[in-house]
């Protein structure tokens, strides 16, 4: 609600590590909106996240994504 009260945003890139199992092992911050704020809360949320595996072959493997998470005003 801060953010939005100070009128923040802007797009996070993060650079997050999916394990075999889905998980997000390591999250990384690759690109920063401008706003620590909404840097934090990108990490945060990500690191909740489950994602479906990488494959080689017919095997689940671990691999490293960019996931972009924008933060866009609407509204009042």
């Amino acid at each position: 609600m801060r953010s939005r009260r100070m009128r923040e945003h802007g797009q996070v890139l993060l650079r997050v590590f999916v394990t075999r199992d889905g998980r997000p092992g390591k999250v990384e911050l690759f690109e920063s909106s401008g706003y620590p704020r909404l840097d934090r809360a990108a990490e945060a949320g990500v690191a909740r996240w489950r994602f479906v595996p990488a494959h080689r072959g017919e095997n689940d493997v671990d691999s490293w994504i960019v996931v972009p998470i924008v933060f866009k005003l609407e509204g009042n």
